[in-house]
């Protein structure tokens, strides 16, 4: 159990990476709310009104919804719409990654407790798993949350930095403020994002300090105009100021609540970024340090307009406005340097999905570059940082002002929110085994609160909410064609499976030549020989004298431990020499480098072996192909390992627990493992045999084999399914990482067979 020093120093450097956005929503929350639709009047009503929304808003929100409720539908530790979504795939089989086995839910952190169901409960588990349908309509549910966060992406650098900037308004003449704002905000987000390939880890114990300081500031100066300018501003927290500003302002009021919406701006990160703290540390932070000070913000804002309905300056209501001239600008880089640790925060999440939807077959394979060996959520992804960086800029300077910006940034905002709440009304159900009507309770209070804001922000369609349903668009398509295309590969290996009467005809030499070294047949199905083997079997004179069928995986969790990760057996009878071997990840794991790879592969397989697992099956049971076993990492006295160079200069001898494999970026020889047998009686001599081959073949070098296929829809199809399969697929597999790329296997023990698959 934490202690209370760790949960607080967790709570703290929580400031920093979670609500760094959050916090500074106040910079554009009443400049954008009465941008236009709605007018500060000598009765107050209006600004009364909208500190009312405020305040009930981040209440109801943030405090009720995501502090007391979602926080607790965990995925072992991780938050986010793949987490609730991986649960619901865990408790109701409604989930479309190829390759699941029953084996996977045996994984200690698939946590499937499966209480008593109610009546409705399990109807609705068993409508979801009747219908195709329901489970295409969750699965792009899912993934519309998690195109809205990549909007996000672009949109809150784009509005937190320009809001940031434009407090040189004050300090500057309007023709002067028009040429310089846009200027130097655009400088501020190419340095922010052209230094993401160093990581963050260097100066993240920056970002609570700043997060804190800015806090600070805010609820001091807030403490200052309540006290300065009008001591009775608590009264407006009512809600009949709601009620009295919908009744003057009707319309225009209605579609301003796009930019209250504003204020929780950012919420949704307590959620997705759970991972790398905890529930409690997350809590403890919002609610007694950001949500006091958010409030104290927003009310001496409310209490400075209040009784000033003219601005001299000439400009729109702004947050800097109501900060006294001797701190405006010490305010002002603090606050440029708020928006750029809450601009690296929502970048940083973005990289994380792309990351959790390419590992659950979803997103093209990309480059992923782990800046942290501390902070395993510490990733940068190239491609997507420029394509982030180009959109944000096109942003920046195609507005050119906080309301347009506010009004995309707030649909994509509340967009994320409705998917939660769905989403959550499910986990309800069917995980939590709840009472249907806690469920409906949920979502008809939450939905209706989240709608109400979604009309708000989706009425302002042509004036930049059209901009993150465009780039959610753009992304839904590339993320359902790829995974469509790669469902549709994955149906052709199942049925096009070579049958093991075919390779048991072969003999144990397979009809071709056996040569020394370890062949890895990368395959994507989970079980039997896939077609791809046939074609290598056909058009290659020789083979290696051991092969294993390496399937890499992804589950419905967030992590795999290291003990369960592989899950070996074999295929045919001993002297074949052919094993499968299943590697298993998380969608957040880190996937090992080629030389960590090939040690715990042979590690796995040599302690299968040694095990005397599987002996002899019957031809029914090598049909099945199910008879597999998790290899843990192997106990100290089973091999003896020696660490090499590859110009063969002896290096230490030490246990397997011990071994470690590091490769440094100035040394460019290649390290080599030799394994050594134990002298131990009791192996059977069977055994000792096929060790003893397998460290010959592990010593004499071992080859990727991978294929590469060309997916093509076959003869007959629809014109939408060759658009989909012939140019969109086609193109986007021509235009991502191959899988030697993705999988970290060197290009010098790669070798690719070209093989067509018509779906």
């Amino acid at each position: 159990k934490e202690s209370w020093r760790t949960i607080l120093t967790l709570a703290y450097q929580s400031l920093g990476v979670v609500y760094g956005d959050l916090s500074t929503s106040p910079l554009y929350v009443y400049k954008s709310t009465f941008a236009e639709d709605i007018h500060h009047s000598e009765t107050n009503e209006e600004i009364f009104g909208v500190l009312s929304f405020v305040f009930w808003t981040l209440t109801l929100v943030p405090l009720l919804k995501y502090v007391f409720i979602v926080l607790r539908a965990d995925d072992n530790g991780e938050g986010g719409t793949f987490a609730l979504y991986s649960l619901l795939c865990r408790h109701a089989k409604v989930g479309f990654l190829p390759n699941g086995q029953i084996a996977d839910e045996a994984l200690s952190t698939y946590k499937k407790d499966m209480p008593y169901d109610s009546k409705i409960g399990s109807r609705v588990r068993l409508l979801l798993e009747k219908h195709k349908v329901l489970q295409s309509i969750l699965l792009v549910l899912a993934l519309l949350g998690a195109c809205m966060v990549i909007g996000d992406g672009v949109l809150t650098p784009a509005i937190s930095v320009f809001s940031a900037v434009s407090g040189l308004e004050l300090s500057m003449s309007r023709r002067q403020h028009e040429y310089a704002v846009v200027p130097i905000a655009c400088i501020i987000l190419v340095g922010l994002f052209a230094l993401q390939h160093y990581g963050t880890h260097r100066v993240a114990y920056l970002f609570a300090p700043i997060v804190v300081t800015w806090l600070l500031c805010i609820s001091l100066i807030g403490v200052y105009n309540i006290f300065r300018w009008n001591p009775h501003i608590y009264q407006a927290l009512s809600p009949y100021h709601m009620y009295k500003f919908l009744r003057k302002t009707q319309r225009g009021g209605w579609m301003s609540l796009g930019g209250i919406l504003l204020c929780i701006t950012g919420s949704e990160a307590m959620f997705a970024d759970l991972g790398h703290f905890s529930q409690l540390s997350i809590k403890l932070a919002f609610t007694f340090v950001v949500y006091p000070s958010l409030i104290l913000a927003y009310m001496g804002q409310a209490a400075y307009l209040s009784k000033h309905h003219v601005i001299q300056t000439g400009y729109h209501i702004g947050f800097y406005v109501s900060v006294p001239e001797v701190l405006r600008w010490p305010v002002l880089g603090i606050a440029i340097l708020a928006a750029v640790v809450g601009s690296q925060s929502i970048i940083t999440g973005t990289f994380s999905i792309i990351r959790q939807c390419s590992a659950l077959g979803c997103f093209p394979r990309v480059r992923i570059i782990h800046t942290s060996d501390k902070i395993n959520g510490q990733i940068y992804i190239p491609e997507i940082n420029w394509i982030l960086m180009l959109l944000c800029l096109a942003v920046t300077v195609g507005f050119r002002d906080t309301k347009r910006m506010g009004n995309a940034s707030g649909l994509a905002v509340i967009t994320v929110m409705l998917v939660t709440t769905c989403l959550m009304s499910l986990v309800i159900v069917l995980c939590w085994h709840k009472n249907v009507l806690f469920a409906i309770c949920f979502i008809f209070f939450f939905g209706t609160i989240e709608a109400l804001y979604f009309s708000a922000s989706l009425i302002k369609f042509l004036e930049g909410a059209w901009v993150p349903i465009v780039l959610s668009f753009a992304f839904m398509l590339v993320m359902y064609i790829w995974h469509y295309g790669t469902i549709k590969k994955y149906e052709f290996d199942l049925q096009n499976k070579v049958s093991m009467k075919w390779l048991l005809s072969l003999g144990p030499g397979l009809g071709i030549v056996r040569v020394p070294g370890i062949g890895l047949i990368h395959a994507e199905v989970a079980t039997g020989i896939p077609a791809m083997f046939s074609h290598f079997v056909t058009n290659l004179p020789a083979f290696h004298q051991v092969l294993v069928f390496v399937c890499i995986k992804s589950v419905p969790v967030p992590y795999v431990r290291p003990e369960e990760r592989f899950l070996v057996g074999r295929i045919g009878p001993k002297e074949f020499r052919l094993y499968r071997c299943i590697v298993r990840y998380g969608y957040l794991d880190i996937h090992k480098d080629d030389l960590e790879f090939e040690k715990e592969l042979t590690y796995s397989i040599a302690e299968f072996i040694r095990s005397g697992q599987q002996s002899s099956l019957s031809m029914d049971e090598y049909e099945k192909d199910e008879k597999l076993t998790v290899i843990g990492t192997p106990t100290a006295d089973s091999f003896h390992c020696v660490e090499e160079n590859a110009a063969d200069v002896p290096g230490t001898s030490g246990s397997c627990n011990e071994l470690s494999v590091n490769s440094s970026p100035v040394v460019t020889r290649r390290k080599q493992v030799r394994f050594l047998l134990p002298e131990s009686p009791e192996m059977d001599a069977a055994a000792r045999e096929e060790l003893q081959e397998l460290m010959e073949a592990r010593e004499a070098g071992m080859a990727f084999i991978l294929g590469h296929s060309y997916v093509r829809a076959k003869s007959g199809s629809s014109f939408l399914k060759r658009i989909v399969i012939d140019v969109g697929y086609d193109f986007l597999r021509r235009n991502c990482r191959g899988p030697a790329s993705a999988l970290n296997i060197p290009h010098t023990s790669t070798l690719e067979v070209g093989m067509i698959y018509y779906v």
